[in-house]
């Protein structure tokens, strides 16, 4: 097969694009969909795939392109590795094919199946490692009888991505590791958090029962009083518990999304708090699977500081649509703070973790506080 002219500027424009896209991305499925797209697109192809092997013969992920919701489920199970794709994993050699169908290794495929000729398939590795199988086919051209298809600079192109596409997996992963252990670290710190201020109030409750009985025979009124400091020591640990399992509860972003996250979770805290919790959201889409994470810990963080710290009556949660992004406020009523002391006094109240949240996933964080004047804590990401 002739190789086609050398990658133009405006290829080479589409291949720096896709890299952008891939590094934007720190969840594993997104980066797996940008990947393919972005592959797609770049060498014009009608279908694109990319697996991700397990150790049992199958696929532990697998994301298409180019194939409908309906037809993917048409098609039916996740191929096996076998036949071409065992090839390109286990052989670790890049395929370019004429015509799929005439290979003596294909086997055939769904009855749902799109019908596919011209194919480009190659490994992706990490190291020595296979961590993939990235695959294209059916080549937007004409076709006359043994021309067009994938081109050797097809191949060359899909080899640059293929590399950039192993280190964008293998950060992906390594974000995803790094953040159950934050999960595992977040839960610690509220299991701490939670016997501490429990612990607490049971023991107040505790003295204060028994002074109450102490009490009973000879100033019946003041026992009476301590009873009333009983069952306000008895609410608050009440108001501790429902708050912890709130925030060690999983969040369901992955089935809810975070503006549906956000409202039940802040109804809760409405329920559990003598604060008035309110919650307004307005015209946001999904957003990144990372972002909407780091924006829904950055809500937890400062809705725990305003109803635990600041003594507030009224706590409104904004996550709204604004221009080319999106922006989460916590503002409170509460007796708020000089930002610049913070660090002086000790008392972080979050704020490093939640810039830290912030910044990772391209945003910011602002913080707008006063002795006296209640505190807001704004965040914002760039998305639609």
């Amino acid at each position: 097969m002739t190789p086609g002219p050398h990658p133009s500027s405006g290829g080479l424009a589409a291949v720096s694009s896709a890299l952008l896209a891939m590094s934007r991305h720190l969840e594993v499925r997104d980066v797996l969909k940008t990947i393919v797209a972005s592959a797609r697109d770049l060498l014009d192809a009608e279908y694109a795939a990319l697996g991700v092997p397990d150790d049992h013969g199958g696929f532990a992920q697998f994301v298409v392109d180019g194939v409908s919701d309906d037809q993917w489920k048409a098609i039916g199970p996740l191929p096996r590795q076998h036949g071409i794709l065992a090839a390109m994993l286990h052989g670790a050699e890049t395929e370019r094919l004429a015509d799929v169908r005439k290979d003596p290794r294909f086997e055939g495929w769904p009855d749902a199946h799109p019908d596919m000729s011209d194919f480009l398939g190659l490994p992706i590795r990490d190291g020595d490692e296979v961590i993939g199988a990235l695959f294209l086919a059916n080549k937007r051209c004409p076709k006359p009888t043994g021309g067009c298809g994938f081109t050797a600079d097809d191949e060359e192109l899909l080899t640059i991505l293929a590399q950039h596409a192993a280190i964008a997996l293998t950060n992906a992963r390594l974000y995803e590791r790094s953040r159950e252990l934050t999960i595992a670290e977040e839960r610690s710190r509220l299991a701490h958090e939670l016997h501490d201020a429990v612990s607490q109030k049971l023991f107040s409750l505790r003295l204060t029962a028994q002074a109450a009985a102490a009490l009973v025979d000879r100033d019946p009124a003041r026992a009476k009083d301590e009873l009333h400091q009983v069952a306000a020591l008895a609410a608050e640990a009440a108001d501790e518990l429902r708050a912890a399992v709130v925030e060690l509860r999983p969040a369901g972003l992955d089935e809810d999304g975070l503006v549906a996250t956000l409202r039940t979770q802040i109804q809760v805290m409405d329920r559990a708090h003598s604060a008035r919790v309110v919650f307004d959201g307005r015209g946001v889409r999904a957003l990144p699977a990372a972002q909407e994470e780091a924006m829904l810990r950055v809500a937890q963080e400062a809705l725990h500081n305003a109803l635990r710290h600041s003594g507030a009556a009224r706590v409104d949660v904004v996550l709204e649509k604004r221009d080319d992004h999106v922006r989460l406020s916590v503002a409170d009523d509460g007796c708020g703070f000089e930002p610049g002391g913070v660090r002086r006094a000790g008392r972080h109240l979050g704020l490093v973790s939640m810039r830290d949240r912030a910044g990772g996933v391209g945003g910011r964080l602002t913080v707008d506080s006063a002795p006296g004047k209640g505190t807001t804590i704004t965040m914002e990401v760039p998305g639609a």
